[in-house]
């Protein structure tokens, strides 16, 4: 389970408890088995069985150790549930965040404070402890990643506050844990931890506009995006493509997936994507505009050169 594969801090306290309680819980199941197996076999019916003439009402010791026991246990889950819930505490809401993550119907926004956006994809510098920003743009959602800490509501008109960190390189997955719709179960969150040079590569490039087609079907499908609607709701950083209605696409070749994760990110899937959404992600907002064949393939063509 990922959640039981901690690679951060955070998540390794959250593991860390999860596996003392699962200890204790063990430890208490099998004395309860023992005794419940002894009291079978010391007490069971036997040939000549009679009633006992004297009945107990009473054991004073016994009645003292059931109840002294069953506080010792509660009062020791309580002292790890307070250790976990300090050491996992959401993180102070600071000014400026390192990254902004807005839940939207059906996929998460992206923001750093250099002005880069991206979607459904959080680049992290390796070691570092980030300190991201959860806010709902439509209904309540719920960040979760189970590998890197606990959940965060992404509630409207309320911001909230928590901790990112990885310990070592890789993408880790996580979804949208709470229901929200239609598409809830395909609103999945990368979180790639990069190594700290990478990361401000990444992060320079993604603040760059990306460089204008010059010809051919990428030159006419950049005319197309601004003649059809899709300037309505895209923006594309260097242009007059301003509109946050739906994710950002100033880089959008160079994420792995379309979607919140429904499908991988190639020419083909993104020129389906193009031509009818509806049929890849079933009630997702963005609509099907009825373009042509040879319309789906220069919008194609121009969107493969936002890297």
């Amino acid at each position: 389970m990922r959640v039981l594969n901690p690679v951060s801090p955070l998540s390794g306290d959250i593991a860390s408890f999860f596996n003392n309680m699962f200890a204790l819980s063990c430890v208490i199941f099998g004395l309860v088995a023992v005794l419940l197996v002894l009291a079978l076999l010391r007490y069971r019916a036997r040939p000549g069985y009679t009633t006992p003439a004297i009945q107990a009402s009473g054991h004073t010791l016994l009645e003292i150790g059931w109840t002294a026991i069953p506080l010792l246990i509660v009062t020791v889950i309580f002292v790890f549930t307070v250790k976990a819930m300090y050491r996992t505490a959401p993180a102070e809401l600071i000014r400026t965040p390192d990254v902004q993550i807005t839940g939207h119907q059906w996929w998460w926004e992206v923001r750093y404070p250099n002005g880069a956006y991206t979607a459904n994809e959080i680049h992290v510098p390796v070691g570092k402890r980030v300190n991201a920003w959860i806010l709902g743009g439509d209904v309540i959602h719920d960040f979760w990643v189970p590998e890197l800490g606990p959940k965060m509501d992404a509630v409207p008109g309320r911001t909230n506050s928590l901790w990112i960190e990885a310990d070592r390189p890789g993408t880790y997955l996580g979804a949208c844990a709470e229901y929200c719709g239609t598409e809830h179960a395909w609103m999945l969150i990368r979180v790639m931890a990069q190594p700290p040079a990478d990361f401000a590569a990444w992060l320079a490039a993604q603040a760059r506009p990306p460089a204008a087609p010059s010809a051919g079907d990428a030159l006419r499908g950049a005319q197309l995006f601004r003649d059809r609607t899709c300037i309505n709701c895209h923006a594309i950083a260097g242009t007059d493509a301003t509109s946050r209605v739906g994710p950002d696409l100033s880089h959008i070749a160079s994420r792995t997936t379309l979607g919140a994760g429904i499908i991988e990110n190639t020419p083909e899937n993104l020129a389906r994507w193009i031509a009818d959404p509806q049929k890849i992600k079933r009630g997702v907002l963005m609509p099907d505009l009825q373009l042509s064949d040879e319309d789906v393939r220069a919008i194609t063509a121009y969107m493969e050169t936002l890297k």
